[in-house]
């Protein structure tokens, strides 16, 4: 079976009370969390080829902050990281798998999604990602937050979990570790989230579903 065929049947054969209970949480919590949610076939390449990127100096050092204010702060953020361009078939594939999802989304919560975009992260030894929000209210369009993790057989002690905060930070709702085909979403205006810091290479993908206005 080829990987397309892999990625379409998660989210057509995925179980109706799954679909339901993600739908809810998003409503209700702003967050969740569906493990195996991607097939561990399409995972792995989407690993080999983070690896590589990184074996061809490909990956950059992320930055923070958007347009203008864009800069690199390691104090805040350490990994490093590549946009996805659809330029390889596991690329496609997790794509095609988003824009099922982006529809799945909007049917039933009438978000107006239009867009998507993601890159590969890679978070080395001694990595981490402080505490931020996604999108702020009135400032930018992104709606909604996907984490797919790329890591088999991650261990407790290897660190490197997404810790997500309810909206004013003040209480820790749920401490996520990065394996393989966990996916993870939460409405980027609403969840305060981090990474923490990692003993061991952490590679997923982070996209976010955006409402971009295309004007009259």
């Amino acid at each position: 079976m080829s990987l397309n065929a892999l990625s379409n049947q998660t989210l057509h054969h995925a179980t109706q009370p799954v679909l339901d209970a993600m739908l809810d949480a998003l409503v209700e919590h702003g967050w969740f969390v569906w493990p195996n949610a991607l097939p561990d076939a399409l995972c792995l390449a989407l690993l080999d080829e983070v690896a590589q990127l990184e074996a061809q100096g490909e990956l950059q050092r992320a930055g923070i902050g958007r347009g203008g204010e864009h800069h690199i702060n390691q104090t805040i953020r350490r990994d490093h990281i590549k946009w996805l361009d659809q330029t390889s078939p596991a690329q496609q594939d997790y794509l095609a798998y988003m824009h099922e999802l982006q529809t799945t989304l909007n049917r039933a919560l009438y978000l107006g999604l239009n867009q998507y975009e993601s890159h590969f992260a890679l978070y080395n030894s001694g990595d981490f990602y402080k505490k931020h929000l996604d999108s702020f209210r009135g400032r930018a369009n992104r709606m909604v937050t996907t984490v797919l993790y790329l890591n088999p057989d991650w261990q407790a002690n290897w660190g490197g979990e997404l810790v997500i905060y309810n909206e004013d930070s003040t209480q820790t709702l749920a401490t996520v570790t990065p394996q393989m085909g966990t996916l993870v979403l939460f409405m980027s205006e609403q969840i305060p989230h981090e990474v923490l810091p990692t003993q061991q290479p952490r590679t997923s993908v982070a996209g976010w579903f955006r409402c971009q206005s295309t004007g009259l």
